[in-house]
């Protein structure tokens, strides 16, 4: 198997993707990874391959990784997007030719495997999202592909995703879900590592905590999720907001400007808003958290944010985008986009985390890795039967 990357940046599809990728590899099958970029530029952080957690996840398991050495988002005089050299296009060939299934990690890749002139192999594409519309020219990409015969399958998050994809048109019969799941080893209640992290960064060990595991990036809504955050932390009895990942710094001047937007009445509720970028020990984040919250307008599919913080016993709180309400029913709260709703979600969350632990706990197994890898597994297989040629009559027995 080979699976191409548009690039190692920050995010949860990544995250699932090499997920998946390192949990093929442990049950038999041979995988590599191309990635089209060797680093980005997103949520003002510059991401280097070598330096992502999926990348050194990845070469560690034994799985290697190459790059066609692109910069995105840098000043660099890299070609467009969907244009490519010939010695890119040969390195392609050569990763593609020792391939019997193409695994695409959404839909960004194609702008590379669509290119004329490269090795027809099944191509499954993962599809992380619920906003095909809104992934610029990654749709046309797509139907051309399936257009052309290439596409055997694509792998959707969630229903979210599937009807989404649907709607534009994408056949059905190619649409099959496969829900994230995660390490329930890694990810699981911790006291001790709890009490580590709160103590790393000066919070009592009774106050209560909200996570905000996401990039900075419009459709996480983080104006939202600090104004609802200004309320609370306003009659939280010294209650704390963490925020991690991509753009998650001071040095990024827009969460800046929102920052300073939100606080603008009560600057020194501020003082309790950690700033954490990129972390990663995210199961530690977790455990020290007593409400996982999101607060995004569009796009998700099945968070990963809300299922990591659920399995280390945080409560979700959420708006109602993409899966994420069924992913919580139950064991967790859905709000409207609204500040004061959110902040009176996030208090009775934090007061309720023990009565819902049980309901939390009964939930693990739903969201397991194990169950998430061996479904990938049987579609690759079936797949992989599929496009084998028929026997001849000739061949011998």
């Amino acid at each position: 198997m080979l699976s191409v990357y548009e690039g190692f940046f920050s995010g949860g599809a990544r995250i699932v993707h090499s997920d998946v990728v390192l949990g093929l590899a442990e049950g038999g099958q041979s995988h590599q990874v191309l990635s089209i970029h060797g680093e980005v530029r997103r949520e003002a952080t510059r991401q280097r391959m070598e330096d992502d957690q999926c990348y050194r996840a990845l070469t560690a398991g034994g799985i290697g990784v190459t790059s066609l050495g692109r910069s995105a988002g840098l000043t660099d005089g890299a070609l467009a997007a969907n244009v490519f050299s010939g010695p890119e296009l040969a390195e392609t060939a050569r990763a593609m030719a020792g391939a019997d299934v193409i695994l695409s990690l959404k839909e960004q890749p194609l702008a590379l495997l669509n290119q004329a002139g490269l090795p027809r192999r099944p191509v499954v594409v993962a599809l992380h999202r619920s906003d095909p519309e809104n992934q610029g020219p990654a749709l046309d990409e797509l139907k051309a592909a399936i257009a052309d015969g290439t596409v055997a399958a694509c792998v959707c998050c969630a229903e979210s995703t599937r009807a989404a994809y649907a709607a534009v048109g994408i056949p059905a019969r190619l649409l099959h879900v496969i829900p994230n799941g995660v390490d329930l080893l890694r990810f699981r209640p911790d006291p001790a590592v709890r009490l580590a992290l709160r103590a790393s960064l000066g919070i009592a060990d009774r106050a209560p905590v909200v996570v905000f595991a996401a990039r900075y990036a419009a459709m996480k809504n983080v104006p939202l999720l600090l104004r609802a955050a200004r309320a609370w932390l306003a009659g939280a009895g010294g209650g704390h907001l963490v925020m991690c990942g991509a753009g998650m710094t001071p040095g990024n001047s827009g969460l800046r400007a929102d920052l300073a937007d939100a606080f603008a009445d009560a600057p020194d509720l501020a003082d309790r808003v950690h700033l954490l970028g990129v972390r990663h020990d995210m199961p530690a984040v977790y455990a020290a958290a007593d409400v996982v919250a999101l607060t995004s307008v569009s796009g998700e599919a099945a968070p990963l944010c809300l299922i990591e913080g659920m399995m280390c016993g945080a409560v979700p709180v959420t708006t109602d985008v993409g899966d994420s309400a069924a992913i919580v029913a139950g064991h967790g709260f859905v709000t409207p986009p609204d500040p004061g709703a959110i902040a009176l979600a996030w208090t009775a969350a934090a007061a309720g985390r023990a009565d819902l632990a049980p309901a939390l706990e009964a939930a693990r197994e739903r969201f397991s890795r194990t169950r998430m890898i061996a479904a990938y597994a049987a579609l690759l297989d079936r797949l992989h039967a599929e496009a084998a040629p028929a026997p001849s009559l000739t061949d011998p027995l």
